[in-house]
């Protein structure tokens, strides 16, 4: 699907140094944050058509999330706005939608809290870092976490059966996996930054 998706800059001419604010990588971004209200349809507890709608939504926005940084690189149109916006546009979307699934009985309240605190502890834990000037990197479980929340909430979102499955119950499950590595990469996040800190000191 992404490769669909990129096929058709794959032929384009590199520009270097266009270092616009609204260029294509961050208009995409600021079009994957526009789907956010859409979201907030989720209160209403919409039926199979609307759940599956709202689902739709969101995969497609979790997709350009893909298409915006290949198309960055590609074009080496990275600017500093589009390191800003790219991860508050994920975490806003993918934060908002556990949020507001929890109302209406589809993900429970101590879940969507473990999950987005660690996010903020390891957003400041990787600031401190850098405020020291050093740099923490992702890690590999940290991305596969990212990709599993994806999958775990657009079921959940489906919410009711799909093509023979219970939507919701592989949502779940999904969901575990995400929580797990969520707290498993954390740890390992608060290592790496430990660990750098007693160099640090001994040097």
């Amino acid at each position: 699907m992404t490769g669909f998706m990129k096929r058709p800059f794959n032929g384009q001419t590199a520009v270097t140094g266009h270092r616009k604010v609204l260029n294509l990588p961050n208009t995409i971004t600021l079009l994957r944050i526009a789907v956010v209200p859409a979201l907030f349809f989720l209160l209403t507890a919409p039926g199979p058509t609307g759940s599956l709608i709202i689902a739709t939504l969101f995969i497609l926005a979790a997709l350009t999330d893909l298409l915006d940084g290949y198309i960055a690189r590609k074009y080496q149109i990275v600017t500093v706005m589009g390191k800003l916006l790219d991860p508050i546009a994920d975490k806003l979307i993918v934060n908002t939608a556990m949020i507001l699934m929890i109302p209406i009985g589809r993900i429970s309240a101590w879940i969507a809290a473990v999950i987005i605190a660690r996010d903020f502890a390891v957003d400041g834990i990787r600031s401190m870092a850098a405020a020291e000037g050093h740099v923490i990197a992702a890690s590999p479980l940290g991305k596969r976490k990212t990709l599993c929340q994806i999958f775990a909430l657009s079921a959940l979102m489906i919410h009711y059966p799909l093509f023979g499955a219970d939507a919701h119950v592989v949502g779940s499950f999904i969901l575990y996996i995400a929580l797990f590595l969520s707290v498993y990469s954390g740890v390992e996040y608060f290592i790496a930054f430990y660990r750098g800190w007693l160099r640090e000191k001994r040097s």
